[in-house]
């Protein structure tokens, strides 16, 4: 077996719904990938589509095409992560041309391929392996809260937004890499499955987790990672934002995470909650912060995601955001996220001289 994997879009790769792919794309550990399915952009690189960056993963038009071309794959990602987590109807004839191929199916959606007897029946005939990502823990491995997180000594910095589906992960993965380049021991604690795709060794999937043990589980997921890794600091991948209707999500970060510092992220040019104008308006940044400050954190960084924005516009939310705010604010994808550092080795440096 290699762990290299080809990833299935459905024709969704150029839109939010793939944002799996897109952080697959941007760097995996777990995963070689060696090509894309997606008809609407075949031919292209997957890299140069995503940010202009050529990376060597071709697009394919489709399953067959893909596996003509690339020798050793073992691998299929369901790699897009839709509203409600409902594999998309086309997607079932790709997935089971990969089992007959013998690959196994990697899938991060609520809908569960093991559930689908046919599914099932194809993956023991060729040995392939179906790989539901999201689905819950046993009750038996589940953490209850129980304080531990008050004896975590180094600095705990959530990473939130003021909607979902704006790089949160991807933010939370730079700063991570930005901190090693330094000789910052930062750990990522992820809290979606694609963070678990990737590779990122401590977490739990916050939206297949019982409700009463999500803290509990967000606890154990720091704890253990602090004291296996000595982590300097602690970087959680947000979900959702704490004031999205259609699934609120990130006080638990803050008060059960004890996450006392946040790096939040805001698209200037997204009006409405997952752009549906029948969701509400996205409340103002100094609102978030305000709100966020109500919980006893503060927020240390804005990280802009620059959507509908020219290179000019970018720039210009930059140094307008920077005046009102008075904080750094970070272009991740346009100019990496190092003016955070200096906020970083200070906090380190707080909690070592304690």
């Amino acid at each position: 077996m290699t762990n290299k994997a080809i990833l299935l879009t459905d024709g969704l790769f150029t839109t939010t719904d793939a944002k799996t792919a897109h952080g697959l794309i941007r760097g995996t550990e777990r995963y070689t990938v060696a090509g894309v399915v997606d008809a609407p952009t075949a031919g292209q690189d997957a890299g140069a589509i995503l940010d202009g960056t050529n990376r060597n993963i071709p697009i394919f038009s489709s399953v067959t095409e893909a596996l003509t071309h690339l020798p050793a794959v073992s691998y299929a990602i369901v790699a897009v992560a839709t509203n409600g987590g409902v594999l998309p109807e086309n997607m079932l004839a790709d997935i089971k041309l990969c089992l007959q191929q013998g690959l196994s199916i990697v899938n991060g959606l609520h809908e569960f391929l093991n559930d689908k007897p046919e599914l099932v029946a194809l993956a023991q005939q060729s040995g392939a392996q179906l790989i539901d990502v999201r689905r819950p823990k046993p009750r038996h491995e589940l953490h209850f809260w129980t304080g531990e997180i008050n004896q975590v000594t180094a600095p705990i910095i959530a990473i939130m937004g003021t909607d979902c589906a704006l790089g949160k992960r991807t933010t939370t993965r730079l700063i991570r890499e930005a901190c090693e380049r330094q000789q910052i021991n930062a750990q990522m604690i992820y809290t979606g499955q694609t963070g678990w795709l990737q590779g990122v060794r401590y977490g739990f999937i916050f939206d297949s987790t019982l409700n009463d043990f999500v803290s509990g589980e967000l606890e154990h997921a720091l704890v253990s990672c602090w004291r296996e890794t000595g982590a300097d600091v602690l970087l959680i991948e947000g979900q959702a934002s704490l004031r999205n209707p259609s699934g609120p999500c990130g006080s638990e970060f803050l008060v059960s995470g004890n996450a006392r510092h946040v790096v939040l992220v805001h698209a200037p040019k997204r009006t409405y909650y997952d752009h549906l104008p029948a969701w509400g308006e996205i409340p103002s940044v100094e609102s978030e912060i305000a709100l966020i400050g109500c919980y006893g954190s503060t927020v240390i960084a804005l990280a802009l995601n620059t959507e509908g924005c020219s290179r000019e516009d970018a720039f210009a939310f930059q140094e307008e955001y920077a005046g009102r705010l008075g904080i750094p604010v970070l272009l991740p994808l346009e100019e990496g996220v190092e003016p955070i550092l200096p906020i970083i080795h200070a906090l380190t440096s707080m909690a070592h001289a304690h």
